[in-house]
């Protein structure tokens, strides 16, 4: 691709990934992505470029978006810097979307329990998944996305720089305004393009443990 420079990682020479990226930022970049932050040199290097006046984009591996916060000072970075630099975190998981030849209106006594819960719209129909020739009989084509975002405000800033826990962030965050995984997934059941246990199996909300 023109314009684009890549650089092959060595081990045995030396060229590790963290150097690698070390190297980039003598280039001054205005934004940098990170392919994945998977240790504390990686994750040191893209904190003080975001410090410096650098738009950094990554990814990390985490059960949701306040467990990033957590995961980062695990790996060794000062709460004080992660409150600096982190702006916002997006955690994203996929969810079967249903095979539009064979899904069926759900009329179970736990899904509707669970609307009665929801306070879900009475004129909606939430399906769910039957299977047929066209989906290979597992009642699903296709994948979509649910997503959570979590803005850093004053407030989250100051827990993270306490240390407190993802859960005590989480709360936080939803206060402020974040619609989590499950949240988001509703909005997709009431599209009809997937089902109940579909959200709860990939969001594993803790307040839904009884289904």
């Amino acid at each position: 691709m023109k314009g684009i420079n890549q650089i092959q990682v060595s081990e045995k020479t030396g060229l590790t990934f963290a150097r690698g990226l070390r190297s980039i930022l003598r280039h001054d970049p205005d934004v940098l992505l990170v392919g994945e932050i998977r240790d504390q040199e990686t994750a040191q290097i893209a904190v003080q470029a975001s410090l410096t006046g650098h738009l950094v984009f990554s990814t990390l591996h985490t059960n949701d978006a306040p467990g990033a916060i957590t995961r980062m000072v695990d790996m060794g970075v000062e709460s004080y810097l992660v409150a600096s630099s982190l702006e916002a975190v997006i955690a994203q998981r996929l969810v079967r979307v249903l095979c539009p030849h064979c899904k069926t209106e759900d009329t179970s006594e736990r899904t509707l329990a669970l609307r009665k819960r929801l306070g879900l719209p009475d004129d909606r129909t939430v399906f769910r998944a039957v299977g047929c020739e066209q989906c290979r009989h597992t009642g699903f084509h296709g994948r979509r996305a649910v997503f959570e975002m979590m803005m850093l405000n004053t407030e989250i800033r100051d827990m993270v720089l306490h240390e407190h826990s993802a859960g005590e962030i989480r709360l936080a965050a939803s206060r402020a305004g974040m619609k989590s995984l499950s949240e988001d997934g509703w909005r997709l059941v009431l599209e009809g393009a997937t089902t109940v246990q579909e959200v709860l199996r990939v969001s594993k909300d803790e307040q839904f443990e009884w289904w």
